[in-house]
């Protein structure tokens, strides 16, 4: 009997070693969250975003971790597919505030996802950085999550008069995805701000298909007869080069103009010569980038093989101010849920962040004041910087 009881006691006091060390380990670990499509319509972006990270978080260690209050902290990463999906992006960002105790989320990257995705993380009270994510919906009424990006009622205006002023068009065409948020949000932004400029009407074809279309030809055909000079779509890489293909071999002579979906690599590489010479807007370009910008480039393309795209650069910015956030915090308690409300207080008053892409200023709303680039695709394939807007 007293072998029993005595062993009982011993199994007792292990279990409370064991349980006293795991909530050690949960106050000393900054785990970071990263919300990602590495599979699903999109999986570059989605490898642009892990690589980005990994990088961050090489230098995170060669530092010794993160200093918070005087004390360094170790830094995981705790990287969640989300496959392109909505619900994928949900499940994703509860998991990893309920099971895993991150202490900050960066991404999703695409509005589809970080718009219900940032439901959840402000439900909890979890900061959220969204790199890529455009639409306004992302951060309205969302006190604890962010972007990285400048917003879709800022680039619309900005691709409209780009064109207008570049080359003088007074009638467009316009061909976007219905079912999703991102280009159906900017489509209509574009369409307001284009025929705010040139009149009602101007907006000659205003065309739409859904996710996963691969056969644009009826609405390029419509698009082609409606006496538009000049084509904005803005679409994903995976689409892009399907809808400048065939509207080159439907006889379409005009311009193509994009916005910052297009800067995947993919892109071009896909696409090939018939997208040489058209223009997006974007976060940077990669051609002739300077200091910080090209070091964070050089260094990317020596370690996977290839020039990073916008959501590459963006991502490191969102864990850069993560981090810079992380270390205004003042110090952490081990009480996950006051830490993470010390890291969105300390993210919101942010200003002049030094970003690769861009100075940025936090707004009440979460959203950078930032310019927008617009990107030629050069007769290498490069994007080349174009010109700059500002707010």
């Amino acid at each position: 009997m007293r072998k029993i009881a005595f062993l009982l006691v011993v199994a007792v006091a292990f279990v409370m070693v064991f349980a006293f060390s795991g909530c050690g380990d949960r106050e000393t670990v900054i785990k970071v969250g990263i919300n990602a499509p590495l599979t699903g319509d999109i999986p570059k972006v989605g490898e642009g975003t892990k690589y980005a990270a990994q990088m961050w978080l090489e230098d995170i260690e060669k530092a010794g971790g993160l200093e918070v209050g005087g004390k360094k902290y170790k830094v995981e990463l705790v990287i969640e597919d989300n496959e392109s999906k909505s619900d994928s992006a949900v499940k994703a960002n509860t998991k990893m505030i309920t099971q895993d105790d991150v202490l900050v989320i960066v991404g999703p990257q695409s509005s589809a996802q970080a718009v219900p995705a940032g439901e959840v993380a402000n439900n909890y009270k979890t900061t959220m950085i969204s790199p890529w994510s455009t639409n306004p919906a992302t951060t309205l009424d969302r006190p604890y999550v962010f972007r990285g990006c400048f917003l879709d009622p800022f680039q619309g205006p900005v691709v409209a008069n780009f064109i207008i002023e570049e080359f003088g068009f007074t009638k467009a065409a316009v061909l976007y995805d219905v079912a999703s948020d991102y280009p159906k949000g900017l489509a209509e932004v574009f369409k307001a701000a284009w025929e705010k400029k040139n009149g009602a009407g101007s907006i000659v074809a205003y065309e739409s298909f859904t996710t996963k279309d691969t056969d644009f030809s009826s609405q390029l055909t419509k698009i082609k007869r409606s006496g538009a000079q000049v084509l904005f779509t803005p679409q994903y890489y995976n689409e892009v080069p399907l809808i400048v293909k065939q509207a080159k071999d439907l006889g379409w002579t005009g311009p193509i103009v994009g916005s910052d979906s297009w800067g995947s690599a993919e892109t071009v590489e896909l696409c090939g010569e018939p997208c040489y010479g058209q223009f997006f807007s974007s976060h940077y370009a990669a051609a002739g980038a300077k200091g910080a910008t090209k070091e964070f480039i050089d260094r990317y393309n020596k370690a996977h093989g290839y020039i990073p795209d916008d959501v590459a650069a963006l991502t490191w910015d969102a864990l850069r101010l993560a981090q810079q956030a992380i270390e205004n915090a003042g110090e952490l308690t081990g009480k996950i849920e006051t830490d993470r409300t010390a890291v969105r207080d300390a993210l919101a008053k942010v200003k002049d962040f030094a970003g690769i892409t861009g100075n940025m200023t936090f707004t009440e709303e979460g959203d950078p004041i930032k310019c927008a680039v617009i990107v030629k695709i050069n007769d290498k394939g490069e994007y080349e910087f174009y010109k700059s807007v500002c707010p």
